[in-house]
């Protein structure tokens, strides 16, 4: 593995870890619809203390899900998709033609089983007259 790529590992494990809690994923999805401030996540999520907020936030900056600037006395959080398009290269894509190639040998598979079953029950029919 070239240092690159193993640079690149290193960083989706941060990925991987930051999406493996559901309270993020949840907050992640808040930000989907668009940027909030802070305040807006704490008061989105009234189980959770400003504390506990944070530190989620934290762990989504770490694997760069969430950039935060600053406007005035407000930070601003907004969800950043580049991490999770990486993983999909990475992880989905290969997979989805995989069994995309798969599906259609079995489509295929069933189709001949199916006409030649048809063939069959002609035959079966021929016999009995």
């Amino acid at each position: 593995m070239t240092e690159r790529a193993a640079r690149r590992a290193d960083e989706l494990d941060a990925v991987w870890k930051a999406l493996s809690d559901a309270t993020r994923r949840a907050i992640l999805d808040f930000l989907r619809e668009r940027p909030r401030t802070t305040t807006e996540i704490v008061d989105a999520f009234p189980h959770l203390s400003r504390f506990g907020v944070m530190k989620h936030l934290d762990v989504l900056r770490q694997a760069h899900l969430v950039q935060t600037r600053e406007v005035g006395r407000r930070r601003v959080n907004s969800l950043n998709v580049v991490p999770i398009r990486q993983i999909y290269e990475r992880w989905v894509g290969p997979f989805q033609e995989l069994w995309s190639g798969e599906l259609l040998r079995i489509r295929e598979i069933a189709e001949n089983d199916d006409s030649a079953g048809g063939r069959r029950e002609a035959l079966r029919k021929r016999k009995k007259h």
